[in-house]
């Protein structure tokens, strides 16, 4: 099987060097698209993958999974190589946007974990190759909260009025008002999304803030006791202030995923399964994984990672701790639905 693996990666390489000396001119490279979150790998990977593979690469950014998606839709960009979460990943496979994926040429997708393959939103592992994956949940500051945080329900608690930072987004402060109310975060029942707007207009004065990555500098500096908050950045904030420490409710919350995808319009197939393979290799996984705080789907990263941060169950929590844990789904047209509630209680 290594045997094969390897004569199949060496057709791939020879692939790529074909199209750099015949399609792309005597003094030109493959040039390979790739369309990311913002700071989501160490960029130093980027300059090892171009001068071992002598294949050029453009990198973009991205600010959510929207953005990313009608950019890709409307035809309006040329990637090759996507980074978007679950359950836009799950929208892009149901309208043909996505590229079977050949694993032929990304034999080290071995090293990922079983645990986090064939999951909802990629149920045949057809399409995708995790990234990094992580949690939703609460970070507080230790100095400003003297009780055990084990509830979304502090997130209502009047004493700490104008102390409380929410997120930003539709998906993510609707879904901590379902979880709060014992519903899921994928809720399509009208009752349950009008009991989760209710439960977010009266919050509402109680918050001092509604937040996208400004929350890193608020949460450092000690301007709010607690904020709703991706696991990763939590990862990141501790470190910054040991003051600040980061609960799983107990109601459950988001368990996200970010994965590697080639789009249909694609130009370079075979070069992008060369990078996602590259980006799979353990050395090169260690160092996004060290670099960004997000937790890694990769096996053999966790060996190579602090044992104490292995240990954090904010960064590798247990399997058990994930029970109440939901997935986003695509909910399609249904979205609109969210994002009438989230603009009634924005303007509430």
């Amino acid at each position: 099987m290594v045997k094969k693996n390897r004569i199949l990666l060496a057709a791939v390489l020879l692939a790529v060097f074909v199209l750099t000396f015949s399609s792309c001119g005597r003094d030109k490279r493959v040039v390979l698209n790739v369309y990311n979150w913002g700071d989501y790998i160490d960029e130093s990977v980027i300059d090892l993958f171009e001068k071992k593979y002598n294949i050029k690469v453009n990198y973009d950014t991205f600010s959510t999974n929207e953005d990313m998606y009608v950019k890709i839709k409307s035809g309006g960009a040329d990637y090759d190589v996507l980074f978007p979460s679950d359950y836009t990943i799950e929208r892009m496979i149901r309208e043909d946007m996505l590229h079977k994926l050949d694993f032929n040429n990304i034999p080290n997708f071995k090293y990922i974990d079983d645990r986090f393959k064939n999951l909802g939103y990629d149920p045949n592992n057809e399409y995708s190759v995790p990234y990094m994956w992580g949690t939703v949940g609460i970070l507080y500051n230790k100095t400003m909260v003297d009780e055990p945080v084990t509830s979304w329900r502090i997130l209502w608690d009047e004493k700490y009025s104008k102390q409380i930072l929410m997120l930003d987004s539709q998906r993510d402060s609707i879904g901590v008002a379902l979880k709060m109310l014992g519903y899921d975060m994928n809720t399509r029942n009208l009752d349950e999304l009008e009991a989760a707007k209710q439960a977010l207009i009266q919050q509402k004065p109680l918050v001092l803030a509604y937040v996208g990555d400004d929350v890193k500098d608020k949460m450092i500096s000690g301007e709010a006791a607690l904020a709703v908050v991706w696991s990763g950045d939590a990862i990141f904030m501790k470190r910054e202030n040991p003051d600040l420490e980061y609960a799983l409710p107990k109601e459950g919350s988001n368990l996200w995923f970010d994965a590697m995808v080639i789009p249909k319009t694609s130009k370079n197939k075979a070069a992008a399964e060369l990078f996602i393979n590259f980006m799979c290799e353990p050395e090169i996984a260690y160092k996004n994984a060290d670099y960004i705080g997000y937790s890694s789907p990769h096996t053999e990263v966790k060996k190579m990672l602090d044992p104490e941060l292995v240990a954090d169950k904010a960064a590798y929590p247990d399997e058990e701790d994930l029970v109440n844990y939901d997935i986003y789904k695509d909910l399609g047209d249904y979205l609109k639905v969210y994002d009438r509630i989230w603009t009634e209680v924005k303007s509430h």
